[in-house]
């Protein structure tokens, strides 16, 4: 905020060496409050005149972060594994800082963060935990993870600077850490199969959803039953940061026909009720992560990611020549680019475009 109307008057807002000024400008002209405003900084920058302004308290990063979870409750209260995103990240960046104040932190301060962090090994899981506590892992931390803390820091930050608080953001001099975005894995028929049949409930019902629509996994946990109609044959995504996100999804048959049981059988508003622990019948499921990989191995397949059955949709419908831009829709994409990461065409559809090549370019030769 710089100029801004209270009543008749302009009042001008901005920081000046941390500390906020805030004065009226004394005038209805909004250019002549612009120029008083310019002046007003020319001023305090000579060190002409003394500073006598609003002293803004500047917390420390705990506290900063504390703040934020607490205002991102409200804001994302539709989309709860934010909020316990940001918390998890924000766990290893208050052991690295401390109590420092977010204005004392500096690009340098984060770059050491990265360094830090990329020579850490992951927490072993509870369940080996549970057997020896003594275990240990080798595992590396993946360059996901620490961009993720890295983005968690840089939205707390923002949050702040939107508030007058501090006027600058270190993390955005920063680059973050490549990613290996392209690691996804498409399903054969065949897999599906297996997979599906292997798996127990609510993991089976979950997983033909996302391979018949396309949707995210939290985006069917969240599923209710009003969200679903059977009559025109759609669901709505309510859930999502973006416009994009929140969309209406055409059903197939097998669609229908898992979503008609489940609200049938629904206890409660949710069609995956269950919470954290699996018995909350007025939260829905949180996650399923342990169930896919026992359906996995089970049925002896390679290493894949629940997630991956969204690819799998996204791949077979780029395949089956459904244009980038419906495919975006469905998906709910911003960008068309988006979608370019999913549609990776399996080894015989690109046998299959040469053959068409190949067919084409006899024709062509024919005529000529």
């Amino acid at each position: 905020m710089a100029v801004y109307k209270r009543g008749k008057t302009y009042w001008y807002k901005f920081v000046f060496n941390g500390t906020v000024v805030r004065e009226s400008a004394k005038t209805s002209n909004r250019r002549v409050a612009d120029q008083i405003e310019a002046a007003r900084k020319t001023q305090l920058a000579k060190r002409e005149v003394g500073l006598d302004v609003e002293k803004i308290s500047v917390p420390a990063l705990p506290d900063a972060i504390n703040e934020y979870l607490e205002w991102s409750l409200t804001e994302h209260a539709l989309k709860t594994a934010t909020t316990r995103r940001y918390k998890t990240s924000s766990k290893p960046l208050i052991l690295f800082f401390g109590n420092r104040k977010i204005d004392e932190i500096n690009p340098d301060d984060v770059e050491k963060y990265k360094i830090w962090r990329s020579k850490q090994t992951k927490k072993v899981p509870v369940r080996k935990l549970k057997k020896n506590k003594r275990a240990t892992t080798s595992k590396v931390l993946k360059p996901a993870t620490i961009n993720r803390e890295l983005a968690c820091l840089k939205i707390v930050l923002n949050h702040f600077i939107k508030s007058d608080v501090i006027a600058k953001n270190p993390v955005s001099k920063v680059k973050f850490l490549k990613e290996d975005n392209e690691n996804y894995v498409v399903l054969s028929s065949e897999e599906e199969k297996l997979y599906l049949m292997a798996a127990s409930q609510p993991l089976q019902d979950v997983a033909t959803l996302m391979l018949e629509s396309g949707c995210r996994p939290d985006e069917i946990y969240s599923l209710r039953k009003q969200d679903v109609n059977l009559v025109q044959d759609f669901l709505m995504i309510h859930i999502g940061k973006t416009k994009a996100a929140r969309r209406k999804i055409p059903l197939t048959e097998k669609a229908k026909e898992v979503l008609h049981l489940r609200i049938k059988n629904a206890e409660g508003e949710y069609l995956f009720s269950g919470g954290r622990g699996g018995k909350d019948k007025t939260k829905p499921i949180v996650k399923l992560n342990n169930a896919h990989n026992g359906s996995r191995i089970r049925a002896k397949l390679r290493a894949f990611r629940l997630y991956d059955l969204r690819h799998t949709f996204a791949s077979r419908m780029a395949m089956a020549s459904v244009d980038l831009v419906t495919l975006a829709a469905l998906l709910g994409h911003s960008r068309v680019q988006m979608v370019m990461r999913y549609a990776h065409p399996v080894e015989e559809h690109k046998i299959e475009a040469i053959k068409k090549l190949e067919n084409f370019n006899k024709v062509k030769r024919k005529a000529a």
